[in-house]
């Protein structure tokens, strides 16, 4: 394949996708994301794959010339030592959770007559909407994390099923 037929799209491709890159990420660094800006920097950032790997076939002969160079060198290692470091767990085994799982957690082990005060509604309807989703309730007692477990995504189905507003 002659690459060099394909020079007028491909550094346009990774200067767009770059800039799509750039700016998802801040916003998501920023807590300011929207939409479909995670959606977008997630998939569209494989343009930037692709597109950063047909530059770097389309111009090999500089790209390997940074590998002969000091400066080149210490630049890419550190980012590789930076990757490798950035498998390491953080926040002890299996890596930390989200900042909304401590309250998530400590709802889902309320019992139901506590979900029902936060719900605003009455532990009778609690214990309905719980039956219509599928679980059997025994007594009044029992929390959402009694009925589906630990995983955490049930227990945010659960609840958003159980609190939330009945459409009128």
């Amino acid at each position: 394949m002659n690459l060099n037929a394909h020079r007028p799209w491909i550094t346009p491709v990774v200067i767009g996708a770059f800039f799509l890159s750039a700016v998802t990420g801040v916003l998501m660094f920023f807590h300011l994301d929207s939409g479909l800006n995670k959606t977008a920097h997630e998939w569209l950032s494989w343009a930037m794959v692709i597109g950063v790997l047909l530059h770097v076939l389309l111009n090999m002969p500089a790209f390997k010339r940074y590998f002969n160079q000091t400066p080149g060198r210490v630049v890419m290692g550190l980012f590789a030592l930076v990757l490798a470091l950035s498998f390491i767990p953080a926040g002890g085994a299996g890596g930390s959770e989200p900042g909304f799982a401590p309250p998530v957690r400590a709802l889902a082990k309320a019992p139901i007559t506590v979900l029902a005060q936060v719900a605003g509604t009455s532990t009778e309807d609690v214990k309905a909407r719980l039956q219509a989703a599928g679980f059997t309730v025994t007594n009044e007692q029992q929390s959402v994390a009694d009925l589906v477990g630990g995983d955490l995504k049930a227990q945010i189905g659960t609840m958003t099923k159980v609190l939330a507003h009945p459409r009128s």
